[in-house]
């Protein structure tokens, strides 16, 4: 997916050593035909229903002595119009940091340790239950402005943790004020294994979403918890999660979200991928039958090493009080109706 476009050795003039720098310009261009069927049908051109688009640029540099440097600079593109995905220019990612035996250090716009994982291990995107469900980790708090991560260096082989603390998330509402100067602070931590066919982890965040507009909850600290856990048994891959949440900005029940994955590698090139969730609490009220039942299925086709063809779709099945839907500002859904989305789509990797 990543091709190295520049790399150059430059002498090191003290030591008369080789110090190895490297640029590499990468991307993703995913779009699709989409069917939504809410409380009307809307049918239309789509982008980043199976993966985010994207131009990314990263590089790194050999400073000598174990030690390196490395940064990602990474731009969200809408290919169904072009138009930028954020009004920020680089709203993915954009961090600097170090590295050595002591670990890794990143300073600026990144991943949070929860969002890390629903994003890149369990996957939250348009179709995906993280995602529609507004849950920290897919959506609100996926990624974290002002974050300081230290990455510690593998102690045992299959295992990467990392601390992370924000200064300011970059969340809409969580700036500090006068009488809520901590609003927009937040830390966590994440522990991800794998070893051979097993794999598990567990993010958490605490975070300082108290605004004075929302006095019920002016004060109070929000958090998140999520662990999963999986098994490649070779026929499939069964993974298992769990995210139990307070609600942004309400003081209402947590939020909990839990299900399981199957994927299928039907051939070396077609794989399948069933799901089915649970979540309860999800909307912003102290209400009872507020949750979901989720059902999604998709299969994905490649046409190369490059380039994918494929379907998908997503089941909303709202309780009496819950209005969950694949895009609340373009097909609301009334309170306990059901949600229909299919995709049919390309992706290319470069």
């Amino acid at each position: 997916m990543k091709k190295t476009l520049l790399a150059i050795a430059a002498l090191a003039a003290t030591s008369g050593a080789f110090a190895q720098s490297s640029l590499t310009i990468y991307g993703v261009l995913d779009a699709s035909i989409e069917n939504i069927n809410a409380d009307d049908s809307l049918t239309r051109v789509s982008s980043d229903n199976l993966s985010s688009s994207r131009l990314g640029f990263k590089g790194t540099e050999d400073i000598g002595g174990g030690l390196k440097a490395g940064f990602v600079l990474e731009h969200n593109v809408k290919v169904d119009t072009g138009a930028a995905g954020n009004t920020r220019m680089w709203d993915r990612a954009a961090w600097v940091g170090l590295s050595g035996s002591f670990g890794e250090l990143r300073l600026g716009r990144q991943d949070s340790s929860i969002g890390d994982i629903a994003g890149n291990v369990l996957s939250a995107q348009t179709y995906d239950d993280f995602k529609f469900t507004k849950t920290r980790a897919g959506d609100s708090y996926r990624r974290e402005d002002n974050a300081i991560t230290y990455i510690l260096p593998v102690f045992v082989p299959g295992l990467a943790a990392q601390i992370q603390y924000s200064t300011n998330v970059g969340v809409s509402g969580t700036t500090g004020t006068e009488d809520t100067t901590d609003a927009g602070k937040a830390w966590g931590l994440s522990v991800k294994y794998a070893a051979g066919p097993f794999a598990a982890g567990l993010g958490y965040l605490s975070a300082e979403d108290e605004t004075n507009s929302v006095t019920a909850n002016a004060g109070e600290k929000g958090s998140a918890v999520l662990v999963y856990a999986g098994y490649d048994f070779g026929v499939a891959k069964v993974t298992a999660y769990y995210d139990n949440e307070t609600k942004l900005y309400t003081n209402s029940k947590r939020l909990s979200l839990y299900g399981a994955k199957v994927s299928v590698p039907v051939t070396s090139a077609f794989t399948v991928i069933g799901g089915l969730s649970q979540v309860k609490h999800a909307t912003a009220s102290t209400t009872e039958d507020d949750g979901a039942l989720l059902f999604s299925l998709k299969g994905v086709y490649a046409l190369s090493k490059r380039t994918s063809l494929y379907g998908m779709l997503s089941y909303i099945n709202n309780e009496d009080n819950a209005k969950l839907t694949l895009d609340s500002s373009k097909a609301p859904v009334t309170a306990g109706d059901s949600v229909t989305g299919i995709a049919f789509g390309v992706r290319h990797t470069f």
